[in-house]
């Protein structure tokens, strides 16, 4: 521990002070202090939101606190704000701090939530891949899905996807909705199917009750990990609008447990 470096130990701290909220184990939390412990939140339909003045930031409740000067994070409470918890890496952190950065720990959406279960059964009605990040979608009526990586010439497949992680899960394969699609169109902002670029456009099937489920798309298992919220860079790669249309109905991102083929038409149903 003591040859640790400062950013170890708050990444470190930041982890046992999200555990703390949650009331969970530390050691079950991923401690990197970025992507995987981003994953590991979303999979549970959680965030970390950035306060953008945490010098002045007061809030009537917990939140995650990096007092300035200081090598790692506590847990604030009230208004004004004080430490309720500070663990061992973060020794410095005073009654009172100044904060150098802070985090509200917030739901993906506290109005909707996701019910376990039901889901029903659907279809397949596109598959589409990109060779390379932001390259054109390219239709086709079947594709390989590989163990571990993805359908066979897509950009995650092979690890080139905008956000391609190596140490991360739920880049395999992502699914939407067509029904998501039609609401969008509806809206007034039309979206070819395969302008969402997600490898599958699914029919009949609610994509959210699969969220920690396995799940089989015609003779492929899959896993759902989190939801495939849409974000700037897709409305970047598209048109102005999507991203507001497609707030929690951006599809799923799913692992692939085995491999086989996915054809239009196939079945898609929970297991």
């Amino acid at each position: 521990m003591g040859n640790s470096k400062p950013n170890d130990r708050a990444a470190a701290s930041l982890t046992t002070c999200v555990a703390h909220v949650l009331g969970v184990d530390p050691s079950g939390v991923p401690d990197d202090g970025g992507v995987g412990l981003r994953q590991w939140l979303a999979g549970r339909e959680l965030g970390l939101v950035p306060v953008r003045s945490p010098e002045s930031f007061e809030w009537p409740g917990r939140f995650l606190g990096l007092p300035r000067g200081s090598s790692g994070w506590a847990v604030f409470f009230g208004v004004p704000p004080g430490v309720v918890f500070a663990p061992s890496g973060a020794p410095d952190a005073t009654a009172n701090p100044v904060l150098e950065a802070a985090y509200v720990l917030a739901e993906h959406d506290p109005a909707r939530g996701i019910e376990p279960g039901g889901g029903g059964a659907g279809t397949v009605e596109l598959i589409s891949l990109a060779a390379e990040a932001e390259g054109p979608m390219t239709v086709t009526r079947s594709a390989e899905a590989v163990a571990g990586r993805g359908l066979r010439g897509d950009r995650y497949e092979r690890g080139a996807g905008t956000f391609s992680n190596p140490d991360g899960r739920g880049y395999d394969l992502t699914l939407v909705e067509a029904e998501a699609l039609e609401d969008l169109a509806a809206s007034g902002v039309e979206l070819a199917p395969a302008e969402a670029r997600r490898n599958l456009v699914v029919r009949g099937i609610e994509l959210d009750a699969l969220i920690g489920r396995r799940f089989r798309v015609g003779e492929v298992e899959c896993f759902g990990q989190r939801r495939c919220e849409p974000c700037a860079h897709l409305e970047g790669l598209t048109r102005p609008g999507v991203l507001r249309g497609l707030v929690h109905r951006g599809g799923l991102r799913a692992d692939v447990l085995s491999g086989g083929e996915i054809r239009l038409g196939d079945p898609v149903e929970a297991l």
